[in-house]
């Protein structure tokens, strides 16, 4: 029989032991707490017209919904549909985030794109659903198709951000600001708070130049090609970082480095489709540009690869890379190389981990001109939903309305690796043709590659290999 002492301290032993256990228990739940997501929103201006067709909250938090408008004229009415006005909402968040949505719509039928986004959806009732992120992404709400989606963007916490009177800093806090052309040079940040419209277009001329925030630049109150630099964000320099804004819109061309070295556009979402020709990011003449997790939407071309002059020691458009990002292009093509372009060389182009969620014209259209050599091309995992058009590559040297020298160009060693298009049916041709014996299409490689789960080979029905084409192979990649 246990002593009564030895009893009382196997007491107090078990005792303590609980205690540990339950203060232990109170941690871990105090830890789980505070490791819980930061949700940050931005208020929108008062002025700001905000969408009658959603509300939106993240983790119970609302944010406000802004509206993007389509086809403005002369472009209304004519043969276009682009499923009319359209809705987009930001917020920061740190890790996952619950997102309630509430419509006057029916949200039944909702699909989310992209469907890699891997989002769990529940349908509260007929006009709820509750979303569940991971963390930071671009996601297009569609409760039908492409008739006013909701672009929901949830960005990485902002960090760093500068203040109003810091040097070198141009900045603009909440509310609306009409300031229409800024100007900015070296060493200078042009900053766009979270809850801020800035109605204007922007010139970056010179090097270490910062173009940031939460905040919209705004294009749409001006017509179409009359904003005031021609160009919504054009940048002339090196060293130069665009990161986080969103741009709604464009009157004409949206982000152009031209001549421009060392160029980072990250986290930008374009949500355009307003004109014709405003193109998503335009890079012409420049070097070593990095586009990284954008999500754009445009009318015209999403990513147009241009030479447009060769002046100076270095005009080619080398080493440009297009990765972890969201396409959808209303009418024209997804990826444009080659036209109006003049340079001698386009080379070293990489376009990784995509997602192309709607598109009308080829997608990926390479046409060289003017002796120009298009060549070390690679197109790696990227997903596409096929709504049955007619077209997905065409790869041609070409002479067209926008070339001075009447002579094609060249194209060699295009890669297409881990390429996936799911959806409707549809023709989905793919369409390799030289111009010439010297101005032809040599070693292009097909690995991969998948049309409606069909495996690309030679024998495929959508495959037409023209004249002046050589070097082509199929298979898995190496």
């Amino acid at each position: 029989m246990a002593k009564k002492g030895n009893v009382e301290e196997m007491a107090f032993s078990v005792t303590t032991s609980l205690c540990k256990t339950l203060v232990a228990l109170l941690a871990a739940c105090l830890a789980a707490v505070i490791a819980g997501a930061e949700v940050v929103t931005y208020p929108a201006p008062p002025e700001e017209g905000l969408s009658q067709d959603y509300q939106v909250w993240a983790d119970g938090k609302p944010v406000d919904v802004y509206t993007a408008r389509v086809l403005d004229p002369p472009f209304a009415g004519k043969q276009w549909d682009f499923g009319g006005p359209y809705s987009f909402a930001n917020f920061d968040t740190s890790g996952p985030v619950s997102v309630r949505i509430v419509s006057k719509r029916s949200l039944r039928q909702t699909r989310i794109r992209p469907a890699s986004a891997g989002v769990a959806l529940e349908a509260v009732d007929d006009h709820t659903l509750v979303l569940s992120l991971d963390g930071p992404m671009k996601i297009s709400i569609e409760p039908e198709g492409k008739k006013g989606p909701l672009l929901l963007f949830a960005n990485p916490i902002e960090t760093g951000a500068p203040g109003p009177n810091d040097p070198g800093v141009v900045y603009f806090g909440p509310g609306t600001h009409k300031p229409g052309a800024i100007e900015i040079g070296d060493n200078q940040t042009l900053y766009l708070a979270g809850g801020s419209v800035v109605k204007g277009a922007v010139i970056a001329r010179g090097s270490n130049i910062r173009i940031r925030g939460r905040g919209i630049l705004d294009g749409s109150d001006y017509e179409w090609r009359k904003g005031p630099h021609g160009v919504t964000i054009g940048i002339y320099g090196s060293n130069v970082t665009l990161c986080g804004i969103t741009i709604r819109g464009s009157s004409h061309w949206t982000i152009v480095p031209r001549g421009s070295r060392n160029v980072t556009i990250r986290n930008v979402k374009l949500c355009n489709s307003r004109v014709q020709n405003d193109d998503g990011i335009n890079p012409c003449n420049s070097q070593d540009v990095l586009i990284t997790d954008c999500f754009i939407r445009s009318d015209d071309d999403c990513v147009a690869l241009k030479g447009l002059a060769f002046e100076g020691e270095n005009s080619n458009v080398e080493r440009i890379t297009v990765e972890n990002s969201i396409l959808w292009c209303d009418r024209a093509r997804i990826f444009l190389l080659g036209h109006e372009s003049r340079a001698e060389w386009m080379r070293g182009v990489t376009l990784r981990n995509l997602d192309i969620i709607h598109f009308t014209m080829t997608p990926f259209l390479f046409e060289p001109g003017e002796d120009m050599r298009l060549e070390e091309v690679m197109i790696d995992d990227v997903r596409i939903h096929g709504e049955g058009q007619n077209e997905l590559i065409r790869l041609r040297p070409v002479v067209n309305q926008y070339m001075r020298k009447k002579t094609p160009g060249v194209i060699r060693n295009i890669q297409f690796k881990n390429i996936t298009l799911e959806g409707s049916p549809g023709a989905y041709r793919i369409q390799l043709v030289g111009a010439d014996a010297e101005h032809d299409v040599r070693e292009v490689a097909f690995e991969n590659v998948s049309i409606l789960g069909q495996p690309l080979s030679a024998g495929s029905a959508n495959l037409s290999l023209g004249e002046h084409v050589e070097g082509v192979r199929f298979g898995k990649p190496r």
